[in-house]
């Protein structure tokens, strides 16, 4: 470890992090996690690379991911399984604290954001709408990361094919200035992500610390001077249960990329999927909401209600890419059958000479004969009559 360098210690820290936050990692792993970590720390401290009278605007990009040391070292710290439970519980807040202030004095936080946060919140109704603020920033920091991450992996798909096609040489420097952009907005989210993040598991730290020296308390006013391992352990199970359930709720929602034929080329061409596999081109809807139900097929108008709770502010697609193509060849395809079938009309003889004369079309004629002359008779006669000549009132000596 001693001849490693700085970005590779932080990303052999960073994938124990990735993985224990996923899934249960060994203790093994996490005390790895821990020392590479404190590593990091002493590294950033020798180099120097942060100043306190620095702004995030002021950092590089290729330094914002070691911000983040003091918030990866606070959770794998939580994570370690010892006797002494209340010390682990004190170290990982210090290490949160830390994190939090130097994004503080960084201002990573705006003013509203921070007045928000550090107002005490005396009411239950307090607690909930800064919680409900807080999920907001939290779900909205993971949406703009699946952008990035979209827009990352539809530009290198473009790349390669652009690559395979033709070699290009100009734009590069335009691309790279891109990516650069790119890279500084998603730390500058992941970090804003991990804030969120740092801030509910400090809360529960601190409740579960108060929890612990409760216990302590009680058993010591008992009369039983040695604390009880059992009750310890109990109690460590059970938080560890749930800090696990937690962090599996809390993951990135990953939407269901619409399966298109574009998408199913790419998987075989990149090995993820054979060309005799049979592929259905069948949009499956997301769906968001409680993991509970989304998981299960909803039975009652109850569960399908509440398994809408959260849902994103766009519209979803109601179907895939390759079924409105081919509803749209449909369309055109009749659209064209009309076409020709009309202008087949328009050019026929049976449209412009040879009409063929419908059943009663003579007797239509004579009596449009019949009509005329009678309108001209009615001319005739109000011509010899002109109007009033018969009422011997108007005159008037009559």
């Amino acid at each position: 470890m001693e001849e490693m360098s700085l970005p590779v210690v932080f990303e052999q820290a960073r994938k124990i992090h990735q993985a224990a936050s996923d899934s249960s990692v060994d203790q093994d792993a996490v005390s790895k996690g821990c020392e590479f970590l404190r590593k990091c720390e002493d590294m950033i401290g020798k180099l120097g690379l942060f100043s306190a009278n620095e702004t995030k605007e002021d950092i590089s990009t290729s330094n914002l991911k070691y911000i983040l040391v003091p918030y990866y070292l606070g959770e794998l710290t939580e994570k370690i399984a010892q006797e002494d439970r209340i010390q682990i519980l004190k170290a990982s807040q210090a290490k949160l604290k830390e994190f939090i202030s130097f994004c503080e004095a960084m201002e990573f936080l705006s003013k509203e954001e921070l007045e928000s946060i550090q107002a005490t919140a005396n009411t239950l109704a307090d607690q909930r709408a800064k919680k409900i603020a807080r999920f907001k920033r939290q779900k909205a920091a993971e949406s703009k990361l699946l952008e990035i991450k979209e827009r990352r992996e539809r530009r290198g798909r473009s790349t390669r094919a652009a690559a395979l096609s033709s070699p290009v040489e100009a734009g590069e420097e335009d691309l790279e200035e891109d990516d650069g952009e790119e890279e500084r907005e998603a730390w500058l989210t992941t970090i804003s992500l991990a804030l969120c993040k740092a801030f509910d598991l400090l809360e529960m730290l601190k409740k579960e610390e108060e929890m612990l020296v409760a216990i302590k308390e009680r058993l010591s006013q008992e009369g039983d001077d040695e604390f009880s391992q059992s009750i310890l352990d109990e109690r460590a199970k059970k938080a560890e249960a749930w800090h696990r359930s937690a962090a599996s709720r809390a993951r990135y929602t990953k939407p269901a990329a619409p399966i298109t034929c574009a998408t199913f080329a790419q998987d075989v061409i990149e090995g993820r999927a054979d060309v005799s596999q049979f592929h259905e081109h069948k949009h499956q809807p997301m769906i968001f909401g409680p993991t509970s139900l989304v998981s299960q097929n909803p039975t009652s108008e109850r569960e399908r209600i509440a398994a809408q709770v959260f849902q994103p502010h766009y519209r979803l697609p109601t179907m895939s890419i390759e079924e409105a193509g081919l509803k749209e060849m449909e369309i055109m395809n009749k659209w064209q059958e009309n076409t020709a079938k009309f202008i087949e009309e328009s050019n026929s003889s049976w449209h412009n000479d040879n009409k063929k004369l419908r059943p009663g079309e003579d007797d239509e004629d004579e009596d449009d004969d019949a009509a005329q002359d009678k309108a001209r008779a009615w001319d005739d006669w109000k011509d010899d009559n002109p109007r009033g000549a018969g009422n011997k009132k108007l005159t008037p000596c009559g």
